[in-house]
């Protein structure tokens, strides 16, 4: 199992500077090491305030190899771009449309996205290796759009996959478990009180990925940084920190 680097922040704000200069570090180190950094942004509030300050603050946007950028996402709602609720249009408003990134280095989810295996260059069975994926984690422990009990926790073979999500009613696209665990670098940001019993569960109960999808992401090659306000982190033991 990866190893659990959980840090404390005052709120989500702060975790969203944090995560920031964490972005622009890795993205720089692989720019310069092969040329390209390849990303898997989240939906949520702490993310879309990452996205803002990437675009709009000098002293981070100034620093971003933009041209060398290549852009996923973890997970998409049942609906186009345009609406609400659509993780792309969240990260288009907040960042996508603001910055020098070319159409073709901005890859939405449409479906199963056969695209990934091409753009990665990969062989039949392979992952793609992600520079870095961005996640959040709901109040139930689920993370990307892996629900608790779903089909999808069990998708071994797939890097993206469909999941019917019984108690919303609806269907989800998301990256499989094992896709998220080939990525060099894994950021949770967790944000709010309503987070903090799945968060101690997750991080200090059973492994039980069943009813906590968020157990399941744990890179076998790269690095695990949790990102936790004071709130969600309430229930933690202090020396869980690092």
């Amino acid at each position: 199992m990866a190893q659990h680097n959980i840090k404390s922040f005052a709120n989500g704000t702060e975790i969203a500077r944090y995560a920031a200069d964490e972005v622009v570090r890795i993205a720089n180190g692989a720019a310069s090491a092969r040329g390209v950094f390849t990303i898997a942004l989240s939906g949520g509030s702490t993310p879309k305030t990452l996205y803002t300050l990437l675009a709009e603050l000098p002293a981070l946007c100034d620093c971003l190899p933009w041209n060398k950028m290549q852009v996923f996402f973890g997970d998409e709602r049942h609906v186009g771009p345009g609406h609400p609720d659509s993780n792309y249009q969240m990260a288009a408003d907040a960042m996508l449309s603001k910055v020098p990134l070319q159409p073709e280095q901005i890859h939405r989810i449409k479906g199963e996205y056969p695209d990934i295996r091409k753009q990665f260059k990969l062989q039949p069975a392979a992952f793609p290796r992600f520079d870095l994926v961005l996640l959040g984690m709901g109040n139930e422990g689920h993370t990307l759009s892996l629900f608790p009990g779903t089909k999808a926790l069990h998708e071994a073979q797939k890097i993206v996959t469909h999941n019917w999500v019984g108690k919303l009613y609806t269907e989800r696209i998301t990256l499989t478990a094992a896709a998220a665990n080939a990525a060099a670098n894994v950021i949770f940001m967790i944000a709010g009180s309503d987070k903090a019993c799945a968060l101690k569960a997750v991080l200090e109960g059973p492994h039980e990925p069943e009813q906590l999808p968020a157990q399941m992401i744990q890179p076998a090659n790269g690095t695990l940084t949790w990102l936790v306000d004071e709130a969600a982190g309430e229930m933690l033991s202090k020396e869980i920190f690092t």
